[in-house]
């Protein structure tokens, strides 16, 4: 297993000076960012446990939005951050004041999907002098739903993904993983003690193939069952993964929306099923898009990387703020699906319901094994 930073961000940033609090924010372009965030509160992640949590909660890891910053918000405590922040780490005498190396604060993060980590953020927004010295991250793979006490029962098979590792303040601090097996848990150190803003986790969903089984007819493109984004036409309002999400869309931007279109072309979006599938039905819902929906949505289907694309669902005129619902007169068999919408627009969900055909489930079978599941 291996980690590496891309890049490390050593060292503090300068102290807040008034203004925008993210002017001075520094970040990089991740190569793993295309994954989804197993550890997105929208797929069910918590924090479960944290040793500390003095100043500031460790629910905060995982809030969607960025971490925010209000320069005279003060509590009982000390200074409100938006992030998780523990006190400060002291030694055991007079003369032996300073915490030692082995000194850490530690929170379990439980992920929203199991599956195959990519990449990870510690993001360490608005922590300029009160950012952990390093960081250190592990995982491991529970069945069920284990209790915080159960997973740090010396029972469990923890595996580094992220060595220990110095970290800078206000930042985003990203690491490439690389580690084929499927994870459930995470703990994450700092070293010794300090705050990090929110926490990101990359990677790709591994669903366990006897619920998928159980299941019978599923949603094949749904992000916890395994399915994935794997490219869009456009991403300016609103990330494409948005259609895949769990539950309806709540609010405009929990769905996909495009830029205005000033040519004669469209927007789409294509996907990755969870293995080679049955779809029977197709939802294709526009909630909260109402003066900017697609006006018009079409399904294509195709098998293998290198398939043809069969139209199945021809284009179809959609109406604002409504799930429009569609049986197929015949079942379409594929690995990837790619939805048109016309000229632009957007919408905020796509449901393809069916189920796995034999030669899927075996394949998702044989990889849920490989990945140690």
């Amino acid at each position: 297993m291996s980690a590496s930073s891309i890049p490390s961000f050593t060292g503090d940033a300068s102290p807040y000076g008034g203004g925008d609090p993210y002017a001075d924010y520094r970040t990089a372009d991740f190569p793993f960012t295309q994954y989804a965030d197993l550890a997105d509160r929208r797929l069910g992640a918590g924090v479960v446990a944290a040793n500390d949590e003095f100043f500031a909660e460790r629910e905060n890891l995982l809030k969607p939005e960025a971490a925010e910053f209000a320069p005279e918000h003060f509590g009982h405590k000390g200074k409100i951050m938006d992030g998780w922040e523990t006190r400060r780490r002291r030694g055991v005498s007079a003369e032996q004041p300073h915490p030692t190396d082995e000194d850490h604060d530690w929170a379990l993060v439980r992920l929203g999907a199991p599956g195959v980590v990519r990449g990870i953020v510690v993001d360490t927004a608005h922590f300029r002098g009160n950012y952990p010295q390093a960081v250190s991250v592990e995982g491991a793979s529970v069945a069920g739903s284990p209790s915080p006490e159960e997973l740090l029962s010396g029972d469990v098979k923890w595996t580094t993904l992220v060595p220990r590792t110095a970290v800078g303040g206000h930042a985003a601090n990203g690491f490439a993983v690389d580690a084929e097996q499927r994870f459930t848990h995470l703990r994450v150190k700092q070293h010794p003690d300090g705050g990090i803003a929110r926490l990101r986790v990359y990677g790709e969903v591994a669903p366990d193939p006897r619920w998928l089984a159980a299941l019978g007819t599923f949603d094949l493109v749904a992000l916890e069952n395994g399915g994935q984004v794997e490219d869009a036409s456009d991403r300016f309002y609103s990330p494409a993964s948005n259609t895949i999400q769990p539950g309806r869309s709540r609010k405009m931007d929990d769905g996909w929306e495009t830029r205005r279109r000033r040519d004669k072309g469209n927007d789409w979006i294509r996907y990755q099923l969870v293995e080679h599938s049955e779809i029977r039905a197709v939802e294709i819902d526009t909630a909260y898009l109402k003066g900017n929906s697609a006006g018009w949505a079409a399904l294509s289907v195709r098998d293998g990387e290198g398939g043809e694309w069969r139209e199945v669902l021809p284009r179809t005129r959609l109406q604002p703020d409504t799930n429009h619902r569609f049986v197929l007169d015949t079942p379409a068999v594929g690995t990837h699906a790619r939805i048109d919408i016309y000229p632009d627009g957007g919408i905020s969900r796509l449901r393809l319901f069916g189920s796995l055909t034999d030669q899927g489930a075996a394949r998702l079978t044989a990889r849920h094994q490989e990945l140690g599941g």
